[in-house]
This record gives C-alpha cells, structure tokens and sequence, in this order.
C-alpha cells in the first residue's frame, strides 16, 4: 500500500501569507510562489482524500489537486478580497472532477470533442429556455458560432460516454463491508462555485462600457425585459438586443479562454 503523505496546515501568520501572495502578484518571484505553494498543499492532500474509493487511486488524485492548487495559486488576485482556501477549493476539486470526466470515456476521445460535447450540451439547455423549444442543430451551430457538423461530430462523440452508475458498489478500507458510490460522493458547498462564478463576471464587466453593464445587470440580474431597459436607456429595444448579444459574446470568448 503506497504511504499517503501526511501535511499539516500552515503555520504562517494569515497576514504573512498575505503578504506573499501580494509580493507574488507585484514581483512574479517563484521562489515565493513556491512557498505559497508548499504551505497550502495541505488543501490537495484534504480534497484528494475526499475523493477517493472511486476507482482512481490517491496517489493520482492527489497530483491532480497539487495542479489545480498550483492553477488557483497563479489565478488568485488578493486585491479581490476572497480568502485563498476558499477561491482553492473549487479550483481543485474542478480539477478533480475533470480528470474523473476523462477517466468516464470509454473510447478514447481528443479533448477537444470532450470540450465541444459540453459546449453543445450547454447550449441546449440555454436554447431551449430561450427559444421554449428543443434547439436544431443549426440553432446550436449558430449560437456557438461553429460548423454544423462539428454539433453533430460532439454530439456523436457523447454516446460513448459512460458514467459510473451510482448504485455500483465499493470495499470500504479496513471494514468489512461494501457502499454504494452514491453514500462516496461528498457535497460540495454551493458558495464555492458561487465565489468563482462571481469572480469571472467581475473579470468579463472589466471589458464593458457602461451601457453594457446595465443592460447586463437589468437582464441576468433584475430581471428586466428588453422593452423596460431601453426606456430606461431612452435607446431602441432592437439597439438593447444588439448590445446583449455583444456582451454574451463577451462572456463566451472568456469561457473559451479559461
């Protein structure tokens, strides 16, 4: 059995570590980003372990969230405000579940279907509140902005996708008995994905002149319909529509560059 490191917490000042990671963002020193680095491997150790008895062994999972701490590491911006465990975690636990995704195929597919067939199935979800009825193909190519036989070619791909049913079963170490993947499955705080999601439209407003910004807000935020924005804006509603479709490209290019 491989002996499964054991790291402890850091026990730098919480100011100390801030003051590196703003010494990292100002200077790009490595040796400091190799600090900040080992000092908070105890968060791979602890959500690597979280995941295990799911058919991958630790000693890869624990790689796996050493990447995705090294990835929140480079990304994270202390001026932001966000504690750096929680802008981590599910940083990490992103990288987790990627790699169980590519772990699910059972032909090998190229990454950039995997990528495509997430983008299309995306998409169909989003074209059909959108457009109150099951999206076409040409509808999705539209929207994605890509041929429509590369829709077909993800979609295609997708059927040999095969999760892990959650009903199969384990051996739970040092105990006689079996679980079901279901009762393996830890949940995750629904305020990590939250702290991430609002942390990439902080970035995407960055790029958006006013104008945009509250045509952004009033519709994804408020609620408002077109109609009700461009009387505020004193703008056509056709002007509105033009400006929304600019800002979700916006938000697109983003997605494609992260």
């Amino acid at each position: 059995m491989t002996n499964k490191p054991k790291f402890e917490r850091s026990s730098r000042d919480p100011q100390e570590i801030k003051r590196l990671f703003r010494e990292l963002k100002e200077t790009g020193d490595q040796k400091i980003r190799e600090t900040l680095i080992h000092e908070h491997l105890y968060i791979a150790d602890i959500l690597a372990k979280k995941y295990v008895n799911k058919g991958i062994e630790y000693d890869d999972l624990y790689q796996v969230a050493s990447i995705g701490l090294i990835l929140a590491i480079d990304r994270f911006d202390i001026d932001k405000g966000f504690e750096f465990s929680s802008y981590a975690t599910p940083t990490i636990i992103g990288e987790i579940k990627k790699y169980f995704r590519d772990k699910g195929w059972v032909i090998r597919v190229p990454r950039r279907i995997q990528e495509l067939s997430k983008k299309v199935n995306n998409a169909r979800v989003y074209l059909s509140q959108n457009l109150q009825k099951s999206p076409t193909i040409a509808d999705i190519a539209e929207y994605l902005e890509i041929e429509e036989e590369e829709v077909l070619e993800a979609i295609e791909a997708s059927r040999v996708y095969s999760p892990q049913s959650l009903y199969s079963t384990f051996e739970v170490s040092n105990d006689d008995r079996e679980v079901n993947l279901s009762d393996l499955i830890g949940e995750e705080d629904k305020h990590f994905e939250q702290i991430e999601f609002a942390d990439f439209v902080q970035r995407v407003m960055k790029n958006l002149n006013e104008v945009e910004k509250v045509i952004l807000i009033d519709r994804y935020f408020e609620k408002k319909t077109q109609v009700s924005i461009a009387k505020k804006l004193n703008i056509s509603q056709m002007t509105v529509s033009r400006i929304e479709k600019k800002v979700l490209e916006k938000f697109r290019k983003e997605m494609n560059l992260k």
